[in-house]
């Protein structure tokens, strides 16, 4: 094995992860309806996809060049996830539906910081507590973790927020101008 071979495979495995890092945050920012930065990540991404699939497709004898090929887009993949932990803010909606203690959910999740919306429903076994909050991604096991201490069979239910125009994210942070809206 030659310097140059692991050099070529060091090369693929690298531009695999830049490549993986750059479609992670793309998918980010186009589910944001954010045109612009998603047009200028994508090109960027089938760039470095093409020089690397042309390196290990015409030769798939070259185990090396193979290997790093994989190796680079489950490292990418690895990457992916922890610049969009560290760098993104995602936002998303607790949805917690509780026959009971709902109030004290709602109570101490403000207590906490968190801006809870409550209102009442029916549900299939009668009436229920609906709690409605908008948190970021990271605030979601302290919350699960409140509404479990209080009310274990409480269903919660977390799902994606798209945008976010005006309102109270934790501690109280008004936002005023819209995030995830753009053109």
């Amino acid at each position: 094995m030659t310097t140059d071979a692991i050099i070529a495979a060091l090369i693929i495995f690298l531009l695999r992860i830049v490549n993986n890092g750059i479609g992670t945050i793309r998918l980010i920012v186009m589910a944001r309806q954010q045109r612009t930065i998603t047009v200028i990540l994508a090109f960027f991404e089938a760039l470095t996809f093409a020089i690397t699939i042309a390196a290990v497709a015409t030769d798939l004898s070259n185990l090396l060049n193979l290997a790093a090929y994989c190796v680079g887009f489950a490292a990418g993949n690895w990457v992916g996830m922890a610049l969009e932990a560290r760098f993104i803010v995602s936002y998303v909606r607790i949805n917690i539906f509780a026959k009971t203690h709902g109030k004290e959910i709602a109570d101490e999740l403000r207590k906490r910081g968190f801006g809870v919306t409550a209102a009442l429903g029916t549900g299939h076994e009668g009436p229920t507590e609906m709690l409605h909050a908008i948190a970021t991604r990271r605030d979601v096991p302290q919350i699960v973790e409140v509404v479990n201490d209080i009310n274990p069979s409480a269903f919660t239910f977390v799902e994606e927020a798209r945008a976010v125009n005006k309102g109270y994210i934790r501690r109280q942070q008004k936002i005023d101008s819209p995030q995830g809206y753009s053109s």
